[in-house]
């Protein structure tokens, strides 16, 4: 009965991509289903750079969060502090992680079990990422009060987890182009250590309204502000999905490193075709070989231009080629230049591999 559950909505969820609904639209069909066999008081999915691993958009169940716990779960994911954050579990390459099968001495630290699911009577969460051709593109969590998840229902969420993979990567790369329109310039916004702002440029107003929908700029603040203190570079970057789903660039940075008084600066923009173009080879799971080819086929080089620039044979040129064209489903060079810049819908595959195996936590 399981597997008939889980084949019945992988089909579901693949069709319902397949009709070039966005990410907030799916995510919600999403948690329709899963609840049917996943109960939860609260879940919350999330859109991810796959390329950086930060969140894009965010979608509730038909219970939300209460608005002041957002900064503070934004602050254990980002903050390299927590266990199982999402981007740990998409890096660990498990699938499914069961707070309980964690080690007891962890959660008593973790700042969302102790700051955010306790005050609100939850004992109980599971966290699941949706990774395909070796890139996370989205995740959930699963929070409730009573008994605790059981292994039958995790072996469901890791059965179905590859097609909402899928489906979460089709409905991103849908309107993955830059949205043309009137520009407020970019947003310079300065926050304090708590990821609260001090300072900003007037734009920041503007864009406080493009963002209030799922990613609301306070949340994207805090955010951006632990990730770049944690960031092994210092540096926060990733492509966020707007309340009118266009893509904007947001990239963090310490101001200075005098204490608690440090600052950072965060800044808001649109997103250029530019910016999306590797968002795209990783959607089209093109190889290292096949992206080199494919950004000097967009740069304008010639087949031999491209030989000698990459040290192969002209042959060997044609041969990515074809391939590239198999997966991006172009049938020219100009096809290809067009879908690769934006101006094409691209249209990603929709059939995952459906093996997947139940990792435990440890």
């Amino acid at each position: 009965m399981l597997e008939v559950r889980a084949e019945r909505l992988r089909r579901e969820i693949l069709e319902f991509a397949g009709t070039g609904v966005g990410v907030t639209a799916l995510h919600q069909r999403a948690i329709e289903l899963v609840d049917r066999t996943v109960r939860s008081d609260l879940t919350c999915w999330a859109l991810f750079d796959p390329l950086t691993l930060a969140f894009g958009s965010m979608t509730s169940g038909r219970n939300r969060i209460p608005g002041e716990y957002e900064p503070l779960l934004a602050e254990s994911e980002c903050g390299g502090h927590d266990p199982a954050t999402f981007a740990d579990i998409a890096r660990s390459g498990r699938t499914v992680v069961r707070a309980s099968d964690l080690p007891s001495t962890e959660v008593a630290h973790s700042l969302r079990n102790a700051a955010v699911w306790r005050p609100l009577g939850l004992d109980r969460e599971v966290r699941v990422v949706f990774t395909v051709d070796g890139l996370c593109w989205g995740a959930a969590g699963f929070v409730r009060s009573g008994p605790d998840f059981t292994d039958r229902e995790l072996e469901f969420l890791t059965m179905t987890a590859p097609a909402v993979a899928v489906a979460t990567r089709v409905a991103a790369v849908h309107t993955l182009h830059a949205r043309p329109g009137a520009d407020p310039g970019p947003a310079v916004i300065v926050t304090d250590p708590a990821g609260e702002p001090v300072a900003s440029t007037v734009a920041a107003r503007i864009w406080e309204d493009r963002l209030a929908g799922p990613v609301r700029l306070a949340l994207l603040l805090r955010a951006a502000t632990f990730g770049a203190r944690a960031s092994t570079t210092g540096v926060f970057r990733a492509r966020i999905r707007n309340d009118g789903g266009g893509w904007i660039v947001v990239r963090a940075a310490p101001l200075s490193a005098d204490g608690d008084e440090a600052r950072t600066a965060v800044t808001i923009e649109p997103a250029a075709d530019s910016e999306l173009t590797d968002m795209l080879f990783a959607a089209y799971a093109l190889t290292a070989r096949e992206c080199e080819v494919c950004t000097d086929v967009l740069n304008g080089l010639s087949t031999a231009e491209i030989a000698r620039h990459r040290g192969i044979t002209p042959n060997t040129v044609h041969d990515h080629l074809k391939s590239v064209y198999a997966k991006t489903g172009a049938g020219s060079r100009a096809e290809l230049v067009a879908r690769l810049a934006g101006r094409q819908m691209p249209r990603p595959s929709l059939s995952p591999p459906y093996t997947p195996t139940i990792r435990s936590a440890h």
